[in-house]
Formats: structure tokens, sequence, C-alpha cells
């Protein structure tokens, strides 16, 4: 029985770097041809980077695009009798495509455009793709392969019209962004096109942070029957194979190295796990593609930035992390204490720049204008904009990205300053709700306490007058997540989430905050995406908007 080997590369691509891309794909060709592939699958679109957006716009883009796959090709020449099958975008006669070619010695065997075109939640590809609908299959030591591309396998008619053609396994290319759920959701999507093609199933994934998108790899194989063969690693690059027999049976190749990881395992990490893992990876691609040394946050003593100082930690290293404590006259001692504390555990840079001083000044310039007028939310939102401006001084002249530390919870309901603890370049928990920010200093302190406890135990406050707390003027976090997580995520209308047994002084309360607080999160930094609605490219609301449901 002859057997086929089919390498999986899930790549981490950067979006307009082409020549890095296809240099990606040439080493991996290399790794795969040496252990003795046959076929080599890569994710959607890895030439260009997933989603290249108005990229794909620029007629000297595409050019280059179309020339990079040229050159591949040929580069490719040298690794006889191997196939590529490359994720690119091209351009006929008809407009745009969004297309995997298959690349073996020096040819273009041919071309698949992808059918469906997903134009929801973060998606576009309306905007600038047009629609294929011709499959492709080619041939290899008698196992014939057919190819679809992410959103085809959603569908009947493109895995279909694959299996028409008599192939023994579907080869699908993904650029799938990571959310809570997603994972598991991929796979019951291919194991109903396990079900209706009859053949075997493999699927790259993209793997890295693109701006605010997540690709987690964990790219799977499927037999004709629908068992889980194989699933790569999650949120890092990854080189699996499995083999594909003339039979369309499937299995797991045992490869003679210690530099590829090839063990097939079935288990989910946890979502703790799968949340953390998300911010470390998005941060560190961020960082990463974008030039960056170093990054530097306000560290307050309280739950929020002791948990983004843990991931950036986690992603970049305690070396290339700062951390400022700005106490004013309302800090706690104890917040001071734990934010020192916690900077010396993770080994840090830690210094502390007290602000009391320039919030009197300010004080002082403005009580001619405000005499009459009792204090307010406006000499507390002065304390926080003094660190925001510190903040970016340091960034401005140490070349430091600052990272907010607000959450999902805070966002919604405006209980943050514009111009304040919203400055920055890069938002770790802007998709992390408060009470799930909880649960990941938890779980991040079960492999080594860096958080001490006493952050996570004390009532959480902004400290910005006497004996504040966020619960002063709002439900409980666990009411606030859950009333948010119905109205944003879950498209629920206030009369739904009132008959989920919510008290309904506090749905209208908390949509009222989401509501007019639309302005500020239009003006925020952008931060990894980690459930199926967050706000940015997900949420696209008016800010002009006379609708009240």
């Amino acid at each position: 029985m002859a057997a086929v080997r089919v390498g999986i590369a899930q790549l981490n691509a950067l979006v307009g770097d082409l020549a890095g891309n296809a240099r990606m794909v040439l080493e991996a060709a290399h790794k795969a041809y040496q252990q003795g592939a046959r076929v080599l699958l890569t994710p959607e679109l890895v030439l260009t980077g997933y989603p290249p957006e108005d990229l794909l716009l620029r007629p000297a883009f595409i050019e280059q695009c179309e020339s990079t796959l040229q050159t591949l090709c040929a580069e490719l020449s040298v690794l006889k009798g191997l196939h590529v099958v490359v994720g690119h975008a091209c351009k006929d006669q008809d407009g745009l495509r969004n297309a995997a070619s298959v690349l073996s010695n020096g040819q273009i065997l041919g071309t698949y455009f992808k059918k469906e075109l997903p134009n929801y939640s973060v998606f576009d590809e309306k905007r600038y793709f047009v629609s294929g609908g011709q499959p492709l299959s080619f041939n290899v030591d008698g196992v014939r392969f057919g190819i679809n591309i992410c959103e085809d396998i959603w569908g009947d008619s493109a895995p279909e019209a694959a299996a028409a053609l008599n192939i023994q396994a579907l080869l699908v290319l993904n650029a799938s962004p990571f959310s809570l759920g997603k994972q598991a959701q991929r796979v019951r999507v291919a194991l109903r096109c396990v079900e209706r093609a009859h053949c075997a199933l493999i699927y790259a994934n993209l793997a890295g942070g693109q701006d605010e998108l997540v690709f987690d790899g964990a790219s799977f194989a499927l037999s004709r029957e629908g068992q889980l063969a194989l699933r790569a690693a999650d949120f890092v690059t990854d080189l699996s194979f499995i083999e594909v027999s003339d039979s369309g049976e499937i299995s797991v190749p045992v490869i003679e190295s210690t530099t590829l990881k090839t063990t097939p395992r079935t288990e989910l990490l946890s979502e703790e796990a799968q949340v953390w893992e998300a911010l470390k990876l998005c941060l560190t691609d961020y960082v990463a593609k974008n030039g960056f040394k170093s990054v530097i946050l306000g560290l307050s003593g309280g739950i929020d930035s002791a948990v983004v100082m843990a991931v950036a930690v986690d992603a970049l290293g305690a070396d290339r992390v700062h951390a400022v404590m700005m106490p004013s006259r309302y800090t706690a001692d104890i917040s001071q204490i734990d934010a020192q504390d916690m900077a010396k555990r993770l080994g840090v840079a830690y210094r502390e720049i007290a602000i009391a001083e320039l919030a009197n000044s300010f004080d002082m310039l403005l009580a001619p204008i405000f005499a009459g007028r009792a204090p307010d939310a406006t000499e507390e939102n002065i304390q926080a904009r003094l660190r925001g401006m510190l903040l970016m001084a340091l960034s401005n002249k140490f070349g430091h990205l600052v990272l907010t530390t607000g959450n999902k919870s805070e966002l919604s309901t405006g209980y943050c300053t514009l111009y304040g603890d919203m400055a920055g370049g890069f938002a770790v928990l802007k998709d992390v709700a408060k009470t799930l920010v909880y649960r990941l200093a938890r779980w991040r302190n079960t492999f080594g306490e860096v958080i001490p406890v006493r952050i996570i135990t004390r009532p959480p406050s902004a400290e910005l007058r006497e004996d504040q707390t966020d619960q002063d003027n709002l439900p409980e976090y666990e009411v606030i997540d859950a009333i948010i997580e119905h109205y944003v995520e879950r498209n629920a209308s206030p009369e739904e989430i009132i008959a989920a047994g919510y008290a309904p002084e506090a749905v209208e309360q908390i949509l009222r905050l989401i509501r007019i607080n639309e302005y500020k999160r239009k003006q925020g930094p952008f931060g990894p995406r980690i459930t199926e609605r967050a706000f940015g490219r997900d949420w696209r609301y008016p800010l002009s908007n006379g609708f009240r449901n």
C-alpha cells in the first residue's frame, strides 16, 4: 500500500513581508523534504500574511506578490518531487483572488480560488476578492489530493466538488483567528466536512499575532472516519507530518529528529492557558514586528497592571519590561508595597514618580476657574492623565511601547480615563473581562507566585479619591461581565438579558454606560482579540446613534 507523507507547516507570516514570508515557506519546504515529505501544506495567504486588508488595493503589491510566487517556485525546484501548496493573492481577468497554488519541480501545477468569502466578524474578504468555483486536485504517487481554503469547508459545495474528483485527502489552508471555543469549533466544522466529502482532511493554520488578531496554529488531521489523528502545537510555529495511503487511510509517521515535534495530542489547553498564550503571542509579535525593544506600564498595585506585567515578562523577558509606580495622595501604602514586591519577584526595572505635587499644581491653577463647583471626576481624571503623560514622556525618550492596563469590563462601562490610563500603544487586556483577569492571576500563580496574593484578594479601586472602590457606583463584576457577554458578544436585547435573571436596573445601567462610552473606545489603543466579539474590528457602532435597545 503506497503512502504519501504530508508536512503541515503552521507559519507566522508578517503582513506585507512578501520576501520574508516566502523565505519561511522555503525553509519549511527544505525541512519537510529532509523528512521524506512529498507534499507540504502552508496556511491561507501565507505569502501576503493575513489579513492584508487595503494592501490588496495597491497594484504594486499584487504585482510583487505574483513575482514572489514565481521566484519561490523556481527556488523550490531543487526539491525534486515535493509539492508545495502555497496560499497567495493573484489577479485574473475576473478580479482579485484568494488563491492556493501547487508548486512542484519549478512549475505551478494548478491554482485553486477560494469559493466562500467570509464577510462577518473580523472578516472583510468581499471587499477585496471575487469568488472561485472550480475544484482542483493533484496526484502524488497514486494519492489524489484536493484543496479548499478556510471558509470553504463551512459550506457544502466546495468540499463536495473536491470529493467528486475522487480524492483521498482534502488539504485545507487556513487563516483562522483565535477566540475562546474556536479550536473545538474548527474540529466540529471539519468533521461535518469529512462526513460530506468521505475523505481525510488535513488542516494547516497560521500561528502568530497580527495587530489585534491572534492565530493560534493548532493545525490538525482527521481520518475519513472522523478520528482526530494529529493536533499540532498551540500558539507557536510548527511542522508536523501525516501520511496518507492510496486507500485514504492516514497515520502519524515516526520522525527520527529531535528538532521536529510530531507527537499527536488530542487534549485542549484550559481556557486560562489559551488566553494567557494568546496575550503573550500577540504582544510578542506586535513588539517584534514593529521594531520595539522594550515596553513600559504604570504599575498601580492593582490586579490589572499586575496581570499585564506578568504577561509582558512571560512574553518578552524581565529585561525588556519597565514598570513605573506613580502614587498620588490617595494611593494606599499597601499599593506601593505590593507593586514593589511584584516588581522584585519578576525582576523588572522599577521606579516611582510621585504625582501628588503635580496634581496639586493643576488644582491650584484651575481653582479660580472652578470656583463654586464641587470636586468631581474632573479632579480624579487629572491624576490619571498626569500618569498617562509621564508614561508617554518616558516612551518618547527611551522608545518603550506603553502598555495600557484597562480590561474589557472597564472599557465597556467607561471606567477608564481618556488620555489617562487609556493612553498607550497596546491594550493587553482590552478583550479580557475583569472576572477573567482574576482567573488568569490565580492560574499564573500556580506556576510560581509572581502576583502577591493581596493584589488578588483586595477590593479593586482606581484610588483617585478617598476610600474609593470600583463597586461604589457599579454592580459586582460578576453581574457586569455577564451583562456585557450577553449584550456585546451575543447581541442579546435588554429584555432577553432581564429574562436571563439580571435585575432591570443593573441591565439599564450597564447598557447605558456601554452606549455613552463608545467615543472613548474609538480613541483607545487596540489589543488582543480573545472572544467572538471584541471592541474594534468586531464592534462597529456609530458615535451619533439614536437607537436605545
